[in-house]
């Protein structure tokens, strides 16, 4: 602590210098009067410089917690190496022949479960829009049908060479992340470099990419999805509904298999598959899926979960398959399924996908091709270079393909014409939404969840059956986990206020990692606790407590948290983008989901107040995208008296039917959830405990309204189960009257 008394003397000494002018003229006189305000500040309003920081229990006080920010991904990378070693074991003990296509066998199913079903087969209704000519080929753009009315842009690039009634061998080449699809220079300079050497090449855009923008704005032509992120934004959608983007962008390039075997020019018995970054990822899924694909040579992607989750973390929605590694897969195994069919990694050391990983992967498929004696059908090209198609890498591949299609010719990177814009274009705008309407990714997944609804309404018809099913498979789905009661709370200090006082605390959550929680406690207690949960995290300002300071001061004790990725234990400004996101697609790798890891969690804060012989009872209440998670910990856990829920969204369904959807509700959503279950049916699951929702939104943050069919739900059940009195349902957000509100519910 200061001493006033020296501060105010030293104060007096450097106002009176100041006044004279000592130091008025130069650098050092500037330095003391910015000190002298500095100090004025301090003596006029000390709280408020401490305000930002006295509520905080880790940042600054704890080095061992240093990292709390990065808690969440830790803990889920962590289960992710677990499961991996699992698997790694597993495979290093495999020794004959008969283990490893058991083990193909098992990779074929899992693969096949977790990406499909897929759809039926419908006529491709393929169509020759127009030709043109180059030096070398010739190029016929193309649109077919990979389901009905979902249009896929595409183009065969045809040698000169190929007389009338020949066959040739066929690549199909797959686009990575680039706005243009297959249009870009560097695609299109490998896309002739191999139609020169007598190779048929179908190139075909990507979803979201090229000319199949799904979010696209007509003024402009351009995508209202920033970057790159039209996959993951209906990704995330997808996942939720229980498919996935990967099983459309897969299913097109089947498709596109499917249409090469319709034209007479190409022989089946030779069709290879390549790309890069986004195109390498595809084409390992889609020649895993596919076995009419002979010869795979996917670039730049390639690595292993472990190398990823270490690097870059998970990316894009495709790339990421629902449960993958817990169901015991990793990325070695899009190759072992398909050996001893011929395949090249096309690698860089610089990669943004771990150089290490990839030859760890390497090393494991290897083995499988040297039991079928078929050393020579696998192999890895590698070059000095960053996530980039080079030369070398390039001329490997074309070597790759020579060999294995059985079309020798020199291998040799040649110099290639430039396309124009105007030459490379398919439909007649530019853009399939333009020029031709037709499904997109959201209209069709869309469709998937409004066949899951009517399932979800047949079982909801018997509650007393539904409920208790419902709860199980939200556990499950969820990958909640029961939480031990035996971790005691580590104290912190405490603030003397008044009226009441504010305890500071962590307690160790699943795994290796705490929970920063304030514990206010009134000075005369109701014997009743409330668990708050905010997206923001606890308070940080004791200046501005909001409803927390009216609860305490009510006789509450009042619980507020610092969840996983949030205040103490999130980063310093949250934004919902894809880097965020990868967070998501991390936890569903792994089994799991971030609402299911926060509801245990809730689960065992409510286990600490159990141990307070002053509590008698515990009520929840949460706001906004926090409240998915209280359901889930109130629905699982009898020992949450009430709940309440403040501006909510009301459903998954609500987002998954939303086209622009808030991102920010993802966090809060279960992977495959409505395979299962929903929001509302949790809630119904509560009754007859009192449960208040008030200015509930939809999934594009939009008030649901009085009569939306999510809350009318809950409604039903209530009544049905007599207890229509204890459901308060407000369709206006609460503003000035939430205090009001919550005097009613705390009746």
């Amino acid at each position: 602590m200061f001493n006033g008394i020296i501060i105010n003397s030293k104060f007096k000494q450097m106002a009176t210098l100041t006044k004279k002018g000592s130091y008025k003229n130069n650098k050092a006189g500037k330095l003391i009067q910015m000190a002298v305000i500095y100090l004025l500040i301090t003596l006029i309003l000390p709280g408020k410089l401490f305000s930002q920081n006295e509520l905080n229990v880790l940042k600054g006080n704890w080095l061992y917690y240093t990292d709390a920010e990065n808690f969440l991904y830790h803990h889920l990378s962590g289960q992710a190496y677990d499961l991996l070693e699992k698997r790694s074991d597993a495979v290093s003990k495999i020794n004959s022949l008969e283990e490893w296509k058991q083990r193909q066998q098992f990779i074929k199913e899992t693969l096949l479960d977790i990406v499909g079903p897929f759809p039926e087969k419908n006529p491709l209704n393929a169509k020759i829009v127009r030709t043109i000519n180059k030096e070398g080929f010739r190029v016929e753009h193309i649109i077919y049908e990979s389901q009905p009315g979902n249009y896929v842009t595409s183009s065969m690039f045809i040698p000169e060479s190929l007389k009338q009634g020949d066959k040739a061998p066929a690549v199909i080449y797959c686009s990575g992340h680039s706005a243009e699809g297959y249009r870009s220079q560097v695609y299109l300079h490998v896309i002739s470099n191999l139609a020169k050497k007598g190779f048929i090449v179908f190139a075909f855009d990507p979803v979201g990419q090229g000319e199949r923008l799904q979010y696209i704005d007509e003024s402009t032509g351009k995508s209202l999805i920033s970057g790159l992120n039209e996959h993951s934004h209906a990704g995330c959608q997808s996942f939720i509904t229980g498919s996935s983007q990967a099983r459309y962008m897969i299913w097109d390039g089947i498709r596109a298999v499917d249409y090469l075997l319709s034209r007479p020019e190409v022989d089946p018995a030779r069709i290879g598959i390549t790309g890069r970054s986004g195109g390498g990822t595809q084409s390992a899924y889609i020649s895993a899926m596919d076995e009419r694909i002979y010869a795979a040579a996917p670039e730049n992607y390639l690595t292993n979960f472990k190398r990823l989750l270490q690097t870059i973390g998970p990316q894009d929605a495709e790339q990421n398959m629902f449960n993958i590694i817990y169901r015991g897969l990793d990325h070695p195994d899009y190759l072992i399924v398909r050996a001893p069919k011929p395949a090249l990694m096309i690698t860089t050391t610089r990669d943004m996908f771990s150089i290490q990983g990839v030859r760890e992967t390497e090393k494991e498929v290897s083995r499988i091709y040297k039991a079928y004696n078929k050393e020579d059908n696998f192999s890895r090209t590698e070059d000095d270079a960053p996530h980039a198609s080079t030369v070398k890498n390039r001329e490997a591949m074309y070597a790759f393909f020579q060999k294995h299609l059985n079309n020798p010719g020199n291998p040799r990177d040649e110099e290639t014409e430039p396309f124009t814009p105007e030459e490379v274009r398919v439909t007649s705008t530019g853009q399939v939404f333009t020029s031709l309407k037709g499904e997109t990714n959201f209209s069709m997944n869309l469709k998937d969840a409004e066949k899951a609804e009517v399932s979800l309404e047949k079982s909801r018809s018997n509650p007393d059956t539904h409920l208790p099913r419902i709860l199980e498979m939200a556990k499950n789905l969820s990958g909640y986990r029961e939480p031990t009661k035996e971790d005691e709370p580590v104290f912190h200090g405490r603030f003397q206020q008044d009226g009441f006082s504010i305890e500071k605390y962590f307690i160790k959550g699943e795994g290796e990692y705490v929970i920063p929680y304030l514990l206010f406690i009134p000075g005369k207690s109701n014997s009743q606790a409330i668990i708050c949960l905010n997206p923001a995290g606890k308070p940080k300002d004791i200046n501005n407590l909001g409803e927390v300071e009216w609860l305490v001061k009510n006789g509450f004790t009042v619980l507020a948290p610092d969840m996983l990725g949030t205040g103490e234990n999130g980063p310093e400004k949250v934004v919902y983008n894809h880097n965020y996101i990868k967070i998501w697609y991390a936890s569903m790798l792994v089994g799991r989901s971030i609402v299911g890891i926060h509801a245990g969690d809730v689960v065992k804060l409510v286990n600490v107040l159990q141990k307070r012989e002053e509590i008698s009872q515990i009520r929840g209440f949460a706001r906004k995208e926090m409240a998915p998670v209280l359901l889930h910990a109130a629905a699982f856990c009898p020992g949450i008296s009430s709940v309440a829920l403040i501006e909510p969204y009301s459903s998954y369904s609500s987002v998954v039917s939303n086209k622009f959807y808030n991102p920010g509700f993802i966090y809060g959503a279960v992977p495959h959830a409505l395979k299962a279950y929903d929001l509302p049916d949790l809630a119904a699951s509560l009754a007859p405990r009192k449960l208040l929702i008030a200015g509930a939104t939809d999934g594009n943050d939009n008030l649901s309204g009085e009569n939306d069919r999510d809350l009318l739900l809950v409604r039903s059940t209530y009544k049905i189960k007599n207890a229509a009195n204890k459901l308060s349902i407000i369709p206006e957000k609460p503003g000035e009257n939430l205090f009001s509100l919550i005097s009613d519910w705390i009746k």
